[in-house]
């Protein structure tokens, strides 16, 4: 099969337990770190999915790489090839879907309980689960696009994620791990401290407390997601939600998409 593209925007903002889940499955992809100077793909048909994750940057700057972007993501709508967007991701996907990213009223750092929507999209792409505990570390939020459906809302800011298609935009971080979300903390310290004053920003100690049994919970949330992202794509790689732990492989282990060539 063909790879799945990952862009990659910022190191601290990698694709982390996504590129486990992949490697879990033994589905290919290739990873463009754009942050290391890498170019964004734009051919869509060269790819199976295009993923987009999490950037400082805003989807209304004007950098070239944004527009390289804009136009992969214009063709791979074309070509209905599955696009899942990471909090910046999703920006980037409801701009090429015709609409608005604005600034949030508020930053929204930390965990936080989201709700899942009634419409038959939100189950099927998050669960039968009604109210989910997420990470979120964003300052911009996105308008829903016409004809996509709003399948997460929540307190400090109302568009937490929407479908259309095979396409899904998160306003929120299901591919962090405990050591990602460290990390995250130590290289952006500052825009806690910053914000530290508002409701929707979380100390680091509340962060960190409980930080694995978090994370633990939130990957069950992103299997499920994951997999149905991924349905289309590979459906016959994809191993039942409840047997992924048992096939898990050791974190950071060698996989085919490590071994790819970026370019």
């Amino acid at each position: 099969m063909k790879p799945i593209a990952i862009c990659r925007h910022d190191l601290s903002q990698g694709p982390a337990y996504l590129e486990t889940f992949l490697a879990q499955h033994d589905i290919p992809y290739r990873l463009f770190t754009i942050d290391a100077g890498d170019a964004p793909p734009t051919r869509a048909s060269e790819f199976s999915g295009i993923v987009l994750l999490g950037s400082n940057a805003s989807a209304n700057d004007g950098y070239s790489w944004i527009r390289r972007e804009d136009r992969l993501l214009q063709d791979a709508l074309q070509k209905n090839c599955p696009i899942l967007g990471h909090c910046f991701g999703g920006h980037m996907l409801a701009r090429a879907l015709g609409a608005n990213v604005r600034r949030n009223s508020v930053p929204h750092i930390g965990w936080g309980k989201v709700w899942v929507t009634t419409f038959s999209e939100a189950k099927y792409w998050m669960g039968s689960k009604r109210e989910l505990d997420l990470f979120h570390w964003h300052f911009e939020t996105f308008a829903i696009p016409r004809g996509a459906k709003r399948v997460l809302f929540g307190r400090h800011c109302m568009n937490k994620g929407f479908a259309l298609g095979p396409h899904l935009a998160l306003q929120s971080h299901l591919e962090v791990t405990a050591d990602s979300i460290r990390a995250w903390c130590a290289s952006d310290h500052a825009q806690i401290e910053q914000h530290q004053h508002l409701a929707s920003v979380q100390s680091e100690a509340r962060i960190l407390q409980h930080l694995d049994e978090k994370v633990a919970a939130l990957h069950q949330i992103a299997n499920h997601t994951y997999q149905q992202w991924l349905r289309p794509i590979a459906p016959a790689r994809l191993i039942p939600v409840q047997h992924i732990y048992e096939h898990q492989r050791p974190h950071g282990g060698a996989c085919w998409g490590h071994m790819m060539p970026t370019r």
